[in-house]
């Protein structure tokens, strides 16, 4: 079923067709969010994007045994008109598609994460993230490093939230203030270290593919 891995996903979120001959094939979630940026930049729309990789790949259906593997542009897929995140990080801009980061260490300290996508590499971090509702699923916390070792164990399934120390929101925008300071992670590279972070939504900004299978 397309669109129907997520928890609430409906039959109406994507569809199958023809690849655009003219989409931009990314093999990771930082090259799709790239492609986002450079268009922004240059004031021109975002074209169609062929996701061979990431973990907003695996949000949509991919499976992990697939991903990061290069695959032409061309042929039948699943077609997904996804949201984008975008960040305002101590004045610097910067757009994801997946996931925001915000933290020193996974295991002290604040931890702060925005997702659009529900998978963080092997974890399946924020179980009800849909990229298509016009929300970032954002999670806020310090818990003490005994209710981290108990939430990694479950992070594979899912099953770490909800949790009482762990905040939960799911919104179209927000701010926060990094006091201290946290290393900022878009997509899995790092940004920069920073003191104020603003969030917000594109709704549908991204018309994204998935490969047919072989």
């Amino acid at each position: 079923m397309i669109g129907g891995r997520g928890p609430g996903w409906g039959v109406d979120f994507g569809e199958e067709g023809e690849i655009p001959p003219d989409a931009t094939a990314a093999v990771s979630d930082a090259a799709a969010g790239r492609i986002v940026a450079e268009a922004r930049r240059a004031g021109r729309p975002v074209g169609p994007v062929v996701l061979t990789g990431g973990d907003l790949a695996r949000t949509l259906g991919m499976v992990p045994a697939r991903t990061a593997r290069t695959r032409p542009a061309a042929g039948t897929g699943a077609r997904f008109e996804v949201d984008v995140g975008a960040a305002l990080v101590d004045g610097r801009v910067a757009y994801f598609v997946a996931h925001l980061v915000a933290r020193r260490s996974w295991w002290r300290g604040r931890l702060l994460v925005a997702a659009n996508a529900s998978f963080i590499g092997r974890w399946n971090a924020a179980p009800r993230s849909h990229p298509g509702d016009g929300r970032l699923d954002v999670f806020d916390a310090s818990p003490p490093l005994a209710v981290r070792l108990a939430a990694r164990r479950r992070l594979s399934s899912g099953t770490h939230v909800p949790h009482p120390d762990i905040t939960q929101r799911r919104t179209a925008a927000a701010q926060y203030d990094l006091d201290p300071a946290l290393d900022v992670y878009v997509d899995g590279h790092r940004l920069a270290r920073a003191r104020t972070l603003s969030l917000r939504v594109e709704p549908g900004a991204l018309e994204v593919w998935i490969p047919a299978g072989p």
